[in-house]
């Protein structure tokens, strides 16, 4: 699945430990998401969005 994960968090000056500590996950978890080898759950998804301030579907594409 396609994300937009790392350009949102890097258009706020935040690491991936900042990201992970924000949505309470590992930076790890925050780099599997990034790099599409893991698929967030719908809990944490919302999580991230809200974060952002934006849906899901702004930031998750799973047409790619």
């Amino acid at each position: 699945m396609h994300n937009r994960v790392r350009e949102l968090r890097t258009a706020r000056g935040w690491s991936q430990a900042e990201l992970a500590g924000r949505i309470d996950v590992s930076r790890q978890a925050v780099n599997a998401i990034e790099t599409g080898k893991h698929d967030p759950s719908l809990t944490l998804a919302f999580r991230i969005a809200r974060l952002f301030d934006t849906s899901i579907e702004e930031i998750f594409d799973d047409q790619a």
